[in-house]
C-alpha cells in the first residue's frame, strides 16, 4: 500500500540495560508486546512494534540493553543490539537523565560515531529530575555526537512521547504501509507468550533467579467447541536449586506465575485461557547453541 505523503521506516531503539526501551515500546504501540522489568538485560532478542497513524508508519526495533557478554546468549544479545543499528531510517539513543554517563553509553557512542544515520538523543525518566537539570544531560551528550534532535520523554507517564513521535516522522522517507494498520508487532503469538510468562518468573522470583531462565512453549491448542484455549510451557532453568525456588513451596510460587501470567496471555488473545506451566533444569543451557536455537536464538538471522 502506497499513499501520497505518507511517511514510513524502521526505527532502532539503542540503550543501556535498563532504561526504558520496553517501557517506551510498549507505550507507543499501546499494548504491551515487550516484557518490562527492573532487572538489565531482560530483552535478549529483537522486538519490532509497529505504530501506524493516518499520515505514517514506524516500526521501532528494541534491542537488548548493550552489556559486557559473559556467555554465548550474551554475546548473541550484543550482536542483536548492534547489527540492529544496520539499514534503518533512525535511531534513538535512550539514556537516563538520573544517571551519569557511564561506561555502557561511551560504547554505545563509540558505535554511533560511524554511522550517517540520523540519531535522536532521548533523555528518559525526566518524571524523576528537576526540570532545570535536563540542560546538563543534553551538554553530557552533544560533546560526543550530532544529534538530529533530542527530546526528554517520561515512557512511564507518556510525558513528550507525541513530540518524539512528531521528531522521527520529520527524519522518515515517504514509503508504503510495511504492515496493516491494526498489526502491532511481527513476532508470532508464541513468541510473546513465552515472554509474558518469562517476565512473570522475574518479578516473582525477584534476585534469586537472575538470567538463567528461559521459557519454551510446547503448544497452544483451541478447544473444540469452546473458544477456550490451552497453552503448555516449559519453564527452564540452570538448576536444581532454582527449580525449587520457581515452584515453591508446595507449588505456590509457580501457581503465582502462572495466574499472572494467564492474565496477560487473555488480553493479548482475546479469550480465556488455560495455561499448564512446568519446570525443567537445563544445565548451562546459556552456553549451549543447540539450545539457544531450539529458543528462538539463531545466529544465520542477523
Amino acid at each position: 500500500m502506497y499513499q501520497e505523503d505518507f511517511k514510513s521506516g524502521f526505527v532502532s531503539i539503542i540503550g543501556r540495560p535498563n532504561v526504558g526501551k520496553s517501557t517506551f515500546l510498549n507505550r507507543v504501540i499501546g499494548q504491551k508486546i515487550a516484557i518490562m522489568s527492573d532487572k538489565p538485560q531482560t530483552t535478549r532478542n529483537k522486538v519490532q512494534g509497529v505504530y501506524t497513524a493516518d499520515d505514517s508508519q514506524i516500526i521501532f526495533i528494541d534491542t537488548p540493553g548493550i552489556h559486557k557478554p559473559k556467555h554465548r546468549l550474551g554475546d548473541f544479545m550484543m550482536k542483536v543490539a548492534t547489527n540492529a543499528l544496520r539499514e534503518v531510517d533512525a535511531i534513538l539513543f535512550m539514556v537516563n537523565v538520573t544517571e551519569p554517563r557511564g561506561a555502557g553509553d561511551e560504547f554505545i557512542i563509540e558505535k554511533l560515531k560511524g554511522l550517517d544515520t540520523p540519531i535522536i538523543l532521548v533523555m528518559n525518566k525526566i518524571d524523576l529530575i528537576h526540570p532545570d537539570e535536563i540542560p546538563a544531560v543534553i551538554e553530557q551528550y552533544t560533546n560526543q555526537l550530532d544529534f538530529a534532535a533530542y527530546v526528554p520523554i517520561s515512557a512511564l507517564q507518556g510525558n513528550n512521547v507525541e513530540p518524539l513521535l512528531k521528531e522521527i516522522k520529520k527524519l522518515l522517507p515517504e514509503g508504503p504501509m510495511y504492515y496493516p494498520a491494526d498489526q502491532v508487532t511481527d513476532h508470532p503469538e508464541r513468541f510473546i507468550i513465552s515472554e509474558l510468562i518469562r517476565e512473570k518468573v522475574l518479578h516473582k522470583t525477584r534476585d534469586e533467579v537472575p538470567h538463567s531462565i528461559a521459557v519454551a512453549i510446547e503448544s497452544i491448542k483451541k478447544r473444540e467447541n469452546s473458544e477456550m484455549i490451552d497453552v503448555e510451557a516449559v519453564i527452564m532453568v540452570e538448576r536444581d536449586s532454582q527449580k525449587g525456588i520457581v515452584i515453591g513451596k508446595k507449588g505456590a510460587m509457580l501457581r503465582e506465575i502462572g495466574t499472572e501470567a494467564r492474565h496477560d496471555i487473555e488480553a493479548l488473545l482475546g479469550t480465556k485461557v488455560y495455561l499448564n506451566l512446568w519446570v525443567k533444569v537445563q544445565k548451562d543451557w546459556r552456553n549451549k547453541m543447540g539450545q539457544l536455537r531450539d529458543l528462538g536464538f539463531r545466529d544465520d538471522e542477523y
